[in-house]
């Protein structure tokens, strides 16, 4: 009897404690609520060498992309259409810098997290929306770089809701949005316990390999052979541009027109004009083309008319615009490889992590991968200026001003 009262008490117990939970609380899957702190695998030198680096990485990543911020609001000349899509990326890559990369520092240094899980679930969306967003604005960057090259008439004339590029830009947070958030934030819901420990932030998802695969298949597998595909075509556009330029080139002109020797020695070197006049619109583009045949007819052959003028013009619009484009294909290819390489390792190593249960990859490995994946969001500020004259100016007004007017004054 004494055997089965103490049982029954036990059993009223534990049910008291049952009933007392409320119907919200998550419990843990694994039945363990006890924090597991972790001590650090480092020495303090270490320690400390690594806190300066990532303080370094976070500060960068902040000034950087605040000055691809602060000059879009201050020269006019960058606020072209195909532009405001880096201004959508320094700002995702600007949050990576003032809120991911602080808030990651004491957990990667310490093992543990200490902000709650209130503020972990915060920290997930925001790196999980940021970083995708970011991917979605390169890829967005490579499409409109497309279609000015490849379809270059069509889409000066755009007009409607899609030429907007503010309905893009938000476009592609709603969907930077909805590809993990819903399940950073539902999953122990829906799962009815979570796999996180006390003292740990990750997502619940973190050992999914079917999830991982799919939403990696969606951030980055995607939008690398999306970018991959707009910059073969662009350069095979360039090339073929180019051949039939040579070809015309080597074609003898049936007069001494001066139209014609100009275009050859404007082929020599030309400078690029501005985004605006890139492309040639189709509403002057028959009326130019009758004037150059018009300038190759015997009557005007070593005449110098003003229709002369504006075939030579128009031939350098041309020209130019064929420079300019080869630009717009060198700094792609560049942004682009950065984005591969900084991306592909961590991509990887979490579809393979989440396949093995975390038991196949080292920690230290995978941290490495997901530090270089930050480390893209510090590199597109620089990587404007070495691609783009246009922001190399703005820098130079906002860092050099006195070098900036020297060197406007000389150009006059």
């Amino acid at each position: 009897m004494q055997v089965s009262s103490q049982t029954q008490l036990t059993w009223l117990h534990n049910m008291h404690n049952s009933t007392a939970e409320t119907p919200h609380t998550i419990r843990p899957c694994n039945g363990i609520l006890s924090p597991q702190p972790e001590t650090s695998e480092f020495s303090m030198g270490v320690l400390v060498l690594l806190a300066l680096l990532m303080v370094l990485l976070a500060l960068v990543t902040i000034l950087g992309n605040v000055l691809v911020i602060f000059a879009f609001i201050m020269d006019r000349n960058l606020r072209h259409r195909s532009n405001y899509f880096f201004l959508n990326l320094a700002i995702s890559d600007f949050a990576v810098g003032a809120f991911c990369i602080p808030l990651y520092i004491p957990y990667a240094l310490t093992g543990t997290w200490h902000l709650g899980r209130g503020m972990c679930k915060l920290w997930l969306v925001m790196d999980y929306l940021l970083c995708t967003a970011s991917v979605f604005n390169i890829v967005l960057i490579s499409y409109d770089r497309f279609l000015s090259v490849t379809k270059a008439v069509s889409y000066r004339v755009q007009r409607g809701i899609m030429s907007n590029p503010v309905v893009k830009m938000v476009a592609i947070w709603v969907f930077a949005f909805l590809l993990y958030c819903p399940a950073i934030l539902l999953w122990e819901h829906v799962a009815g316990c979570s796999t996180v420990q006390e003292g740990q932030c990750h997502a619940e998802f973190f050992d999914n390999w079917y999830f991982l695969l799919c939403a990696s298949t969606l951030e980055f597998f995607v939008p690398l052979l999306s970018v991959t595909y707009f910059n073969v075509h662009i350069f095979h556009n360039i090339q073929r541009r180019q051949r039939r330029g040579s070809i015309q080139d080597s074609e003898p002109p049936r007069s001494s027109s001066s139209s014609w020797r100009s275009c050859f020695v404007l082929r020599q070197g030309t400078s690029s004009s501005s985004e605006a006049e890139d492309s040639v619109s189709s509403s002057i583009r028959p009326k130019k083309e009758s004037l150059v045949a018009e300038s190759l007819s015997p009557s005007r052959a070593n005449s110098v008319t003003p229709e002369n003028d504006l075939s030579i013009s128009f031939c350098a619009r041309t020209r130019s615009k064929l420079h300019q484009d080869k630009k717009i294909a060198k700094s792609l290819a560049i942004i682009v490889c950065a984005f591969a390489i900084c991306w592909a390792p961590y991509t990887l190593l979490m579809i393979i992590r989440g396949a093995c249960q975390g038991t196949c990859v080292h920690n230290s490995l995978y941290d490495v991968t997901f530090w270089l994946l930050w480390l893209n969001s510090s590199l597109n500020p620089f990587l404007y200026p070495l691609c783009h004259d246009k922001f190399r100016m703005a820098f130079m007004k906002i860092l050099c001003p006195k070098k900036f007017a020297t060197l406007r004054s000389g150009s006059f």
